[in-house]
This record gives C-alpha cells, structure tokens and sequence, in this order.
C-alpha cells in the first residue's frame, strides 16, 4: 500500500521534478510538461504511454481516465492497491514519457 507522502517523496527524486498545482490538486512536472496529479480518494493519476496503460491495466490497480483523456494514457492509480516499488515504476514510466530526452538518458 502506498501513500500521499510516498507518492511525493518518488516523484520529486526524479531528475528536474518540481511539484506544481492543476486545478487545485497537486501535480508533478518536469519542466511544464505534467506527469503525475495527485487526487481525492486515495489515488493519483499518471500520464502512461497506451499501451504501457493497456498491459497494465490486467493487474486491477489501475485504469484508464474515462474519455478522451484515459484514450490519450491518463491513467488512475489507487494507492491502496500498489506497492510503494509499483508506484515508483509507474512513476518512472509516467516521468520518462514527459521528460526531455537528455534527462532520460
């Protein structure tokens, strides 16, 4: 089971992560580019590549935003349902699909 503080803690250790606001609701970003929101009941939403969402959409923890935005890999992820080592990958993938290439490395 993962938490808040945890989620915070993986995001900003990321190169050049800076925590910022998306209506209200915390948000991670590098550079202006968001990778990971922080929401109300018990979950955060990470930007994953679609087929990064579909793969990992089979493990239950997981699912896509509804609409137009889950299509585009917005994707929600109950804390109470990863680890805190499946919230740092998720994390990860979400980071490196918005983070410049040099950074990535």
């Amino acid at each position: 089971m993962s938490t808040p503080a945890a989620l915070r803690r993986l995001a900003l250790a990321f190169p050049e992560a800076t925590e910022g606001d998306d209506h209200g609701q915390p948000a991670f970003l590098v550079g202006k580019k968001m990778f990971c929101t922080v929401g109300e009941e018990g979950r955060c939403t990470v930007r994953l590549d679609p087929e990064d969402q579909r793969n990992l959409e089979a493990a239950g923890a997981i699912e896509p935003v509804p609409g137009y935005w889950g299509r585009k890999g917005w994707t929600h992820v109950w804390l109470d349902k990863v680890s805190e080592d499946q919230l740092a990958v998720l994390l990860r993938l979400a980071w490196a699909g918005v983070a410049p290439k040099r950074l990535r490395g």
